[in-house]
């Protein structure tokens, strides 16, 4: 039997890696590009030809043309956010009908979703996780509990179905005296419904495998960061969802069999957004001219992201329990200013050096740094590493030595073309 490649691709830290710009760079090497986890929550942000796309909910591999994008089981949809997506893309000329598919068995977040999502917020107080407040949340919660509404309910006794739902939500609203109004959000909420039914529903884990079975090659997209994984995440401050490689199994219906390179993408330094453990965070000018230099700011939520250097902890970790077999670096670019660069290679906890990622990183937690030379070289327009400064081609060593994985595609700007493949 003629059998396809799979191969999986995401972010290795806490998410905002800069997945969408190389899911877009890969995809003219793939006859797919299928979302396994996520939703709403994480924005992929694209640049290219001048313009600038930022994704929710639809794959990155949708501005190459003739390919197959699928949105699979594993992702939660809210189809008003879908709609004002998808309507959007096709107003700047991008065929989407022909090219997206959706899988019926795609959990729907609902208004009450976001209800509910603002509400336990709100009950945690000052433990607050941070979430985006787009009902992912309360959505996994409802898949988990088996009372979830999915996309394939849409052609069957769906008003019946989602009254049901909507009927228990409010049953837990009312007991915890929260006050809302979803009547607009409803309104446009329905009207998303009625939008969705215009693609492709599809049994996305059939269709995958019969494209495998045919020899085409699939590239599976990731959301978040490992680092938010419900399971292995700096828990409770995580995703509800597995962003892990294993995901990529689960939430699309590949055998782990299937699966061949597993791309790892990190930033040269490393963010943070909303609550939770961050051992290398800045609180300097350090960590603000990071942040200022990498425009770091939520693409969905707008949020200011924490910034700290590099935590090779973190990563040798990540890269372990996703078994990466390349990795590429993000944003080297922002980093081109600085006299020294700093990496973490271990911590200090309760008066121990420890070199690997603990059950907690919340408390007594702290970093061990190297320094390293800046390469102090403007790195936007190069178009080979040939070009690379000395410092620089040190610096990337330094991290394969470290991380036992080779790097082999190095951004250095937020274009398309700002891609440097390594030989």
């Amino acid at each position: 039997m003629n059998k396809g490649k799979v191969d999986v691709l995401l972010g290795l830290q806490w998410g905002d890696e800069g997945k969408g710009k190389v899911v877009d760079v890969l995809t003219p090497k793939y006859d797919v590009v299928a979302r396994f986890q996520g939703g709403p929550n994480a924005g992929h942000t694209l640049e290219f030809e001048g313009q600038k796309y930022v994704l929710r909910s639809i794959p990155s591999g949708i501005f190459q043309g003739g390919k197959v994008n699928i949105i699979g089981n594993g992702v939660v949809l809210a189809p008003d956010l879908f709609m004002e997506e998808a309507k959007s893309l096709e107003a700047s000329g991008h065929d989407l009908k022909s090219r997206l598919q959706i899988s019926k068995k795609a959990h729907l977040i609902m208004p009450t979703h976001r209800v509910l999502d603002a509400a336990y917020e709100a009950a945690k107080g000052k433990s607050k996780v941070g979430t985006t407040g787009k009902g992912i949340g309360p959505t996994y919660t409802d898949k988990i509990s088996r009372v979830g509404l999915r996309v394939g309910d849409i052609f069957e006794n769906f008003e019946q179905k989602y009254a049901a739902c909507k009927a228990r939500h409010e049953a837990i609203l009312k007991s915890m005296n929260f006050d809302y109004d979803i009547a607009e959000v409803e309104k446009k909420w329905l009207e998303g419904i009625e939008y969705l039914r215009q693609f492709p529903i599809v049994d996305s884990e059939h269709e995958i495998n019969n494209i495998l079975k045919s020899g085409k090659s699939v590239l599976c997209e990731g959301a978040q960061g490992t680092l938010l994984d419900v399971d292995f995440g700096s828990y409770p401050f995580v995703t509800s969802s597995n962003t892990i490689c294993a995901g990529a199994c689960t939430g699309l219906g590949i055998g782990p069999n299937r699966i061949g390179d597993v791309y790892g993408i990190m930033k040269a330094y490393c963010t943070r957004v909303g609550a939770g453990p961050f051992p290398t965070e800045l609180f300097d000018e350090t960590g603000a001219t990071i942040r200022q230099l990498g425009h770091e700011f939520g693409a969905v939520t707008g949020r200011e992201r924490r910034c700290g250097w590099i935590d090779l902890v973190a990563l040798k970790y990540s890269i372990m329990i996703n078994g990466v077999t390349k990795l590429i670096m993000m944003k080297s670019d922002v980093l081109d200013t600085f006299e020294t660069i700093k990496a973490c290679v271990a911590y200090k906890q309760h008066g121990k050096q420890i070199d690997y990622f603990p059950y907690s990183i919340k408390e007594g937690i702290e970093p061990v740094y190297v320094e390293l030379p800046g390469w102090k070289t403007d790195m936007t327009g190069f178009t080979s590493e040939e070009q690379f400064p000395k410092e620089f081609s040190d610096y990337i060593k330094f991290l394969e030595e470290q991380l036992e994985t080779p790097i082999c595609i190095i951004s250095i700007g937020p274009d398309r073309d700002q891609t440097i493949v390594r030989k």
